[in-house]
């Protein structure tokens, strides 16, 4: 393993929350460039973890980078990355009365937001949420939810599809797509909290040590600010 793949791999497991998932009033899918993250969620429907899955995902946007520089932008054919994740569960056996879409949201925040707009008008709010996610994204989903959910008290799982760094970079994402996107989501992590975007996460000096050494090799195409 490169110097390049030893930092990676201290972010990879530091995005990693490893929660113990049990059953929930359900599943939230959010979408990203990742369409195993849809199959993996009707994975755990089968098995019975949730009856209900919620898809969430318009297109990502960036105020800071421009689309054609946004590493996270999809070109799937559909209006929304929850419609493509849709056709995905479907293909997997989730049976469409299952099924509730949000295709609106450009972000995060919006991921959270307008799913709880959507469960608040149906009458749905959750005690327990399986929050299902692409394995770099777990710590700021997370974040994320507990800094915009309404409801305090309810009970947070976040998951993502069991995958080793070795299996995943360079084989499900492309290597270097999937690297910037990890360090720029731990610039996030860093930033957005005081932002007012996530709750606060504590950073290990290692994880800051090799965000700072894969900034220098050139993996800053994710950045909200390039360094």
């Amino acid at each position: 393993m490169d110097n390049v793949d030893k930092y990676a791999k201290t972010l990879w497991d530091y995005h990693h929350l490893n929660h113990e998932v049990k059953k929930a009033d359900i599943l939230m899918c959010f979408t990203s460039l990742d369409l195993s993250v849809a199959k993996y969620c009707a994975k755990l429907f089968h098995k019975n973890y949730a009856p209900l899955v919620l898809i969430s995902g318009g297109n990502a946007t960036n105020k800071w980078i421009p689309d054609e520089e946004n590493l996270q932008r999809t070109n799937w054919g559909t209006d929304s990355e929850a419609e493509k994740y849709y056709e995905v569960v479907l293909e997997n056996g989730v049976p469409k009365e299952s099924i509730l879409l949000e295709t609106k949201s450009t972000n995060s925040g919006e991921n959270v937001t307008l799913s709880y707009e959507i469960l608040k008008e149906k009458n749905l709010i959750p005690r327990a949420v399986i929050l299902v996610h692409k394995p770099t994204m777990e710590r700021r989903a997370y974040a994320v939810f507990k800094n915009y959910w309404p409801i305090k008290n309810t009970k947070l799982m976040v998951t993502s599809m069991p995958i080793t760094y070795e299996d995943y970079v360079g084989k499900v994402i492309d290597r270097d797509v999937i690297i910037n996107i990890m360090v720029g989501d731990l610039q996030r992590i860093k930033l957005y909290p005081e932002m007012g975007f996530q709750v606060n996460q504590e950073i290990p000096d290692e994880v800051s040590v090799a965000y700072e050494e894969l900034v220098k090799r050139g993996y800053d195409k994710h950045l909200i600010a390039k360094k």
